[in-house]
């Protein structure tokens, strides 16, 4: 029996060996139909290869990925090409392309479709990536993890798993994990319901904490680390969902208030920045110099003194976020007023997810017809603000605003929402729906020095029909420069800790 196996293994291999390219074809002028669609991607020198999928029928494809005199030759309708030759592939062609022949054999005749290639850039990306999965339902919310997974090939493991904390009649929800400057040993996510709480790891220092104070509106909901204080903003939300039955987006999920903390990790203390009750606060983000924090704002005024979730549900379409920032004292902690950065509900628009490239050039934004949880709205689109000339001011003493527009190569007709910039500001990651309309994907692109994106290639997978039948939803893509190394059961068991509540500042220690 085990020759028998060997026997059958050895013909596998001397099969995927000897695939050849047809030499008697005629040619066809169109590009092939695969799945994912690398056609004319540009990638970074490091990442894992490009399997894709021939989408039409066929009694056999070959496919040929060619630079000089190197090759590799991949048969049949998936082409997955072994990740050693791919590594020496990509590396002898850096700062050129990649050709990608694809030969299709039908009623016995070949017939080659037309060449496209794949750029290889010199720029590296950060070798791995952190995200959430879930069903693309709220009523499975419970079974969702935290995972992370290597760019450089396709390993993939769970950072937390939500239901390690889930009882029969008591669940648990985790959202918006977070690093450091892309530090892996600098984390913090925060897990609402059932032994809710934040939880924090610094340096292989593991807490949970407690941010239920009758001072703040919420716990600690969309955070954003300090570049290197040991200090979180957050903004703290009344957060719920409405379901349309006569609107092309079908879900959305809104605030009824919003405000703006800081979080001191050492000191246990937490403190208001911004908590205006006619002001919706959301999506703080430091500047890489640690001068200002940036974020949305909506301005609401209720009907009456009530604040009324039916209300604002009602009234969805009005919520409009501009972006602010406000200046941050390094030497003192303190912050000064907010400054008008983009005017988008002046231009009938709401941006949210202000994030900042690693050089404090590039401003970031999901913009949308209104509200601020653009996943679910397929009028979102990537915009992007050059912070060194795009600004406008008439006088002295008026903060500067700025100019944004639509980030030339990154959108689609669906879906671009969460965003984020690889640690050398060169690569952009975002989650999109483009690909069906109901699943969201990462998506990577490369950013050049006019703030323009190449075209956008979907996370690649060893199988490439990987993601079509996960049947998950991919949220809040993070690059980092490594793994995660805590365990699940380990950050389990200190979410399950009960600990004292945060005390509330009305400023910053020193």
């Amino acid at each position: 029996m085990k020759k028998y196996l060997f026997f059958i293994l050895v013909l596998i291999l001397t099969a995927c060996s000897h695939t050849s390219v047809p030499t008697q074809y005629t040619d066809n002028n169109q590009l092939p139909a695969i799945y994912p669609d690398y056609a004319g991607v540009t990638i970074p020198v490091n990442i894992a290869p490009l399997s894709f999928e021939f989408m039409k029928e066929a009694q056999d494809v070959v496919t040929r990925f060619s630079f000089e005199n190197e090759e590799i030759v991949c048969g049949g309708l998936k082409a997955c090409p072994d990740i050693d030759d791919w590594k020496s592939l990509v590396e002898k062609a850096s700062g050129k392309s990649i050709q990608v022949e694809v030969f299709a054999e039908t009623d016995g005749a070949w017939s080659r479709f037309k060449p496209f290639n794949i750029y290889v850039s010199k720029d590296s990306i950060d070798p791995y990536i952190s995200y959430r999965l879930i069903s693309p339902s709220y009523v499975t919310y419970e079974e969702l993890t935290i995972n992370q997974r290597c760019l450089e090939n396709y390993d993939e493991s769970v950072i937390y798993d939500n239901m390690l904390c889930g009882e029969e009649i008591s669940g648990q929800c985790i959202n918006c994990h977070n690093y450091q400057m892309y530090n892996p040993d600098r984390m913090q996510f925060h897990a609402r319901q059932f032994h809710g709480g934040t939880f924090i790891a610094y340096d292989g220092e593991l807490k949970k904490v407690n941010m239920a104070n009758d001072s703040l509106l919420s716990a600690g909901v969309y955070p954003a680390w300090h570049p290197w204080l040991k200090l979180i903003a957050y903004s703290t939300n009344k957060t719920m969902q409405s379901f349309h039955t006569r609107d092309i987006n079908k879900i959305e999920v809104l605030d009824s208030q919003s405000d703006l903390m800081v979080y001191d990790i050492d000191r246990n203390e937490v403190m208001n920045i911004e908590n205006d009750p006619k002001e919706m606060e959301i999506f703080p983000c430091w500047s890489p110099d640690g001068k200002w924090l940036y974020y949305g704002s909506a301005h609401f005024e209720y009907s009456t003194d009530t604040v009324s979730t039916a209300e604002a549900i009602q009234r969805a379409k009005e919520i409009k976020y501009s972006i602010y920032r406000k200046s941050f004292d390094l030497d003192t902690r303190t912050f000064g007023p907010r400054e008008m950065v983009f005017d988008a509900a002046g231009m009938g628009k709401s941006a949210t997810l202000p994030r900042i490239s690693p050089d404090g050039r590039w401003l970031l934004l999901a913009v949308g017809e209104w509200g601020c949880f653009h996943i679910w709205h397929r009028d979102a689109d990537l915009w992007i603000i050059d912070l060194q000339n795009d600004s406008t001011k008439t006088a002295s003493t008026e903060a500067p605003q700025f100019t944004a527009h639509p980030m030339k190569g990154a959108n689609s007709n669906n879906v671009e929402s969460y965003h984020s910039w690889s640690s050398n500001g060169k690569w952009i990651i975002f989650s999109s729906r483009r690909t069906d309309g109901v699943f969201t994907r990462p998506f990577i692109a490369h950013v050049d020095k006019e703030g323009n994106a190449t075209k956008p290639f979907e996370l690649p997978s060893e199988d490439p029909d990987y993601h079509r039948q996960l049947m998950k939803s991919y949220n809040i893509p993070e690059f980092m420069h490594g793994p995660v190394k805590t365990t699940p059961q380990g950050i389990a068991d200190v979410l399950k800790t009960n600990v004292d509540p945060v005390k509330y500042v009305q400023q910053l220690s020193k």
